[in-house]
């Protein structure tokens, strides 16, 4: 990926009024084929700009596969993807060596690169496959590479992996490890449409006309506005908020509420903190602010944070959910005293 450096402040103002003119023609084009879930198309626009991956949960037929898809249209990306079964094996994501043979009887091991060489690779009901497969991804999710045979083969940027999951009560899922679900930005939920919306999207898709996602960006232009989104100005106490918001999940460390301590066995490490962050200078980007305001952290913590926060025998016995422990969570924290504005 291009260093930060590179982006020329030129650059970067043509970046920033090329999204800000789009920003309409962004949700024009995505209303082509998605009807309704507003609130799931921003969270994963904003983890494309922040170059985050995105853990996708739903119950089949939401068209989990087709917003992926369309997003990668929108931004002209190389687009892959694996349909996670329980025989799915670790090379066939990532690629396996094999022994060749040339005209003059010389033999040698050449990589044939695995579908995971993409620049957004779907990992379709990711929890449908054991821990071992799943595994698979971590090496790339945190280092955009990929070792096989002792040689590491570097991913194309930019490279994101939007991981749709069905609900872990379902027969034949396996739970993801913490250590990769702690390399997922966001655990997006989408749920069920209200009737109109539903009944839109069945006239939709049961009449003959397909309309056609159109790419208002370069795949280059990604890996750029990734660098955009660390520019965007963020005030010391609007930082401080999203980490003590992430630190306050943790139970039984100083200062931690009561409720915590009580209802939660492990809470949110560091990356918490830093994707509310990332997340809410992209939010302020798409939203044309030059700014993060505690309004963006706020409304990044529950797809930051529901998947970081395991609640305990006693939290599942009572009914108490993880979206409720965010909800207590933002009452409880102190806003900082004032919206700071860059």
């Amino acid at each position: 990926m291009t260093e930060l450096a590179d982006l020329t402040p030129e650059r970067e103002r043509e970046l920033i009024t090329q999204l800000r003119s789009l920003r309409k023609d962004i949700d024009a084009e995505l209303s082509k084929v998605i009807i309704g879930q507003k609130d799931v198309v921003e969270q994963l626009l904003i983890s494309l700009l922040s170059g985050g991956h995105c853990l996708i949960t739903g119950a089949p037929g939401l068209a989990k596969t087709l917003l992926v898809n369309s997003i990668a249209q929108l931004f002209d990306l190389n687009f892959n993807r694996i349909q996670f079964t329980p025989d799915l094996m670790p090379a066939d994501i990532t690629g396996t060596e094999v022994l060749e043979e040339d005209g003059a009887g010389h033999r040698e091991m050449r990589f044939i690169p695995g579908p995971i060489f993409a620049n957004v690779l779907l990992a379709d009901e990711i929890n449908r496959t054991p821990p071992k497969t799943q595994s698979a991804l971590l090496e790339a999710m945190q280092e955009h590479q990929v070792t096989a045979a002792g040689r590491v083969h570097t991913l194309q940027e930019p490279f994101f992996v939007l991981a749709t999951q069905n609900p872990i009560e379902m027969e034949g899922t396996y739970p993801l490890p913490e250590a990769q679900l702690d390399r997922f930005m966001f655990n997006v939920l989408i749920d069920y449409l209200p009737e109109d919306d539903e009944v839109a999207v069945v006239q939709q898709t049961t009449s003959k006309r397909r309309e056609k996602i159109r790419s208002l960006f370069a795949g280059s232009v990604v890996s750029e506005l990734n660098q955009v989104v660390q520019r965007v100005p963020i005030a010391e106490e609007v930082v401080r908020y999203a980490v003590r918001i992430a630190a306050a999940s943790r139970p039984h460390q100083a200062g931690t509420p009561d409720f915590i301590n009580e209802l939660v066995s492990w809470g949110a490490g560091l990356r918490a903190g830093q994707n509310m962050v990332l997340g809410g200078k992209a939010r302020a980007l798409l939203d044309g602010r030059p700014y993060v305001a505690t309004t963006d952290i706020q409304a990044l913590a529950k797809p930051v944070l529901r998947h970081r926060i395991l609640p305990n025998y006693r939290a599942e016995a009572e009914g108490i959910t993880t979206e409720t422990l965010v909800d207590r969570l933002l009452e409880q924290v102190a806003h900082p005293k004032q919206e700071a504005v860059a």
